[in-house]
């Protein structure tokens, strides 16, 4: 006797709550493999003795792997069935993660839409939040999933809650404090990176690439993702017209997370923590063999209330990677996010 696992379209309603099951408590190897894979040059994240002067009782989880944790607790429920994830929204991070911590993850069915071309699938917006062993928030966002449905007869009934749940979330960052001595540390960060760096209107195409390699299936598992797309063949082999491209797909929160690790030592390494992702979606897939390249756009800047030290910085990120055809090589778009950052002024910390 065989369960099913994971919900199709048609068990989906309107306002439904899941509190997603086991949880996921960040151990130093996540910790160590994630960071090391998404390529981050924060020192926040890499150098203890750096991220304790500045405040934080541990070295700081950076903001992909705070997203790819409380996103996979939620696949099984939610995405286990899905034929692409469509857009994020409103991803907004909260108080620090450090290893030790344990993330559980709730998530609200806001609405749902059958599509009324393709009767075997649909869409579901959801709005997904982690919170650590101490009831604080990490993150909260909500997402737009095309689901397909497990019976092409079965009735769906569309429906969207009249108003968006109320989470309230803010970027958790110590106090600035002249006494600890920043600028003693401030060789360990770029040192053209901080809030004056950061001009609007520049575009910096990021100079390093990374190639995807079939260890997107480990760091899927270690991530407590189930869905099937990115590490069943089998299935797919069954009906690959149904899938997108035939092949497995690279979990896209692996390619969001490398976009931010090659942006990172140019726009965000004397950042002290991304604030909100306005809106992000996955423009094209990414398989095994597939380079991935990132550009950043410097779209505004402004103040921090309440905090002189600091600045916001928004930017447009853009994936891309090339694809030969017709003897050459063709820039195709994967991933845009809008996102801001918190990032350090250079007259309070060099």
């Amino acid at each position: 006797m065989r369960k099913k696992r994971g919900n199709f379209l048609e068990d989906f309603r309107a306002g439904q709550h899941f509190r997603h099951k086991v949880g996921k408590t960040l151990t130093e190897g996540l910790f160590n493999a994630f960071t090391e894979f998404g390529m981050t040059t924060n020192p926040l994240s890499k150098n203890l003795r750096y991220a304790t002067r500045y405040g934080y009782r541990s070295l700081v989880a950076p903001p992909g792997l705070v997203m790819n944790i409380v996103f996979s607790q939620s696949v099984e429920d939610i995405s286990e069935n899905a034929r692409a994830n469509l857009e994020y929204q409103d991803m907004r991070f909260g108080v620090p993660v450090h290893i030790g911590d344990t993330v559980e993850v709730e998530t609200r069915v806001i609405g749902l839409t059958p599509s009324s071309r393709n009767p075997d699938r649909g869409v579901v917006h959801v709005q997904t939040t982690g919170r650590n062993q101490h009831e604080e928030v990490v993150l909260t966002l909500r997402r737009k999933v095309q689901i397909w449905k497990d019976d092409i007869a079965a009735p769906v009934e569309a429906g969207e809650l009249a108003s968006l749940p109320d989470v309230p979330c803010e970027l958790g960052v110590p106090a600035y404090d002249a006494g600890r001595e920043y600028r003693g540390l401030a060789h360990l960060s770029n040192a053209d990176t901080y809030f004056e760096d950061l001009s609007p209107g520049q575009t910096i195409e990021h100079s390093r690439g990374r190639t995807v390699t079939a260890a997107h299936m480990d760091l899927t598992a270690m991530l407590d993702n189930t869905s099937q797309v990115h590490t069943n063949q089998h299935l797919i082999d069954q009906n690959p017209d149904k899938y997108i491209g035939g092949r497995l797909i690279v979990y896209g929160g692996l390619a969001f997370n490398l976009c931010l690790g090659l942006s990172c030592p140019d726009v965000a390494d004397n950042a002290v923590g991304d604030i909100v992702y306005v809106t992000g979606r996955h423009t094209g897939p990414v398989f095994v063999g597939d380079t991935i390249f990132a550009s950043t756009e410097i779209r505004d800047r402004r103040d921090y209330p309440g905090r002189p030290d600091l600045g916001i910085v928004a930017t447009t990120l853009r994936g891309h990677k090339f694809v030969e055809k017709d003897g050459g090589w063709n820039k195709t778009d994967i991933f845009y996010l809008e996102r801001e950052m918190a990032v350090k002024r250079r007259s309070h910390y060099a």
